[in-house]
């Protein structure tokens, strides 16, 4: 009986997940950096680094990671860890971190407004500046684009059904089908969006106005990507039982993830297409 659990709260045991994230995300960025400024010394110019073998090592690391500690999760939420108090933890730690993602986000939009309203050209860098930069054909905003924007609105909108499925009718049914239309409209969303990326008339390289559309709309695409396998995870654990309307905060982090990604699309949008255009 002394080592009997009479509180609420999950006592985690040691573990090398944390040290394996941090060792190989590192790798992964120093890979990165390797890979796109080439030959890079080491050891006193004894090895040369050079091309993505590096940042792949630590990109599969990663997803190993990523695997093998979100497994123990799942694990810990079927064994009953995940009581109420900590499931309150668990959306709170899932709170400040879309939060992050906000900020995140909001640099790229600062960056893209801040060159917008003062554009710098290169004779005479505050007046005779454009925007968007002279010779840049921007996408008409009324054809893919608004395309794309009711598909992932839809997906939005096939996620909220599978949450009140699972949580307020105990629909296990609807839950699934909700998320497998939710994930293909994912899916169709990216596809349009790579389309879209080989019939642009600019690179990412060379301009401003470039460099901030592809990085800001680029990395919402990879957090689509993210949220879809987020949503077929949640599909496949639906499929084996997992949630109940009690305990499905997996599936509540994932939706809300979801939301995130449609509402940041909606801003792109508005200010990328239609205002920048």
């Amino acid at each position: 009986m002394a080592h009997a659990k009479n509180h609420d709260y999950h006592i985690l045991p040691p573990s090398l997940w944390p040290l394996l994230a941090s060792v190989f995300a590192f790798v992964m960025l120093y890979g990165a950096v390797v890979w796109m400024s080439g030959n890079v010394p080491m050891f006193g110019g004894s090895v040369v680094l050079n091309g993505p073998w590096m940042f792949l090592i630590g990109f599969v690391g990663v997803l190993y990671v990523a695997f093998g500690w979100w497994a123990e999760v799942v694990h810990e939420a079927q064994t009953g860890d995940h009581t109420p108090v900590v499931a309150i933890g668990l959306r709170y730690g899932f709170i400040l971190f879309v939060m992050s993602e906000v900020m995140f986000f909001a640099a790229w939009f600062w960056s893209f407004f801040k060159h917008a309203m003062y554009p710098m050209g290169p004779e005479s860098p505050a007046v005779d500046g454009v925007w968007p930069p002279v010779g840049i054909e921007t996408f008409d905003p009324w054809h893919l684009p608004l395309i794309n924007t009711l598909i992932l609105l839809c997906s939005g909108f096939a996620a909220t059904w599978a949450h009140h499925a699972i949580a307020h009718e105990n629909n296990r049914k609807d839950f699934i089908m909700g998320l497998a239309i939710a994930v293909v409209l994912g899916l169709i969303f990216t596809g349009f969006q790579a389309y879209e990326y080989t019939h642009a008339s600019f690179g990412f390289a060379g301009n401003i106005y470039g460099a901030n559309f592809f990085m800001a709309t680029g990395f919402h695409g990879f957090h689509v990507i993210v949220g879809t396998i987020f949503l077929f995870v949640c599909m496949l654990r639906g499929m084996k039982g997992h949630f109940t309307p009690e305990r499905h905060v997996g599936f509540e982090a994932a939706a809300w993830y979801w939301h995130f990604v449609d509402v940041v699309w909606l801003f792109l949008f508005a200010a990328v297409y239609i205002w920048a255009g």
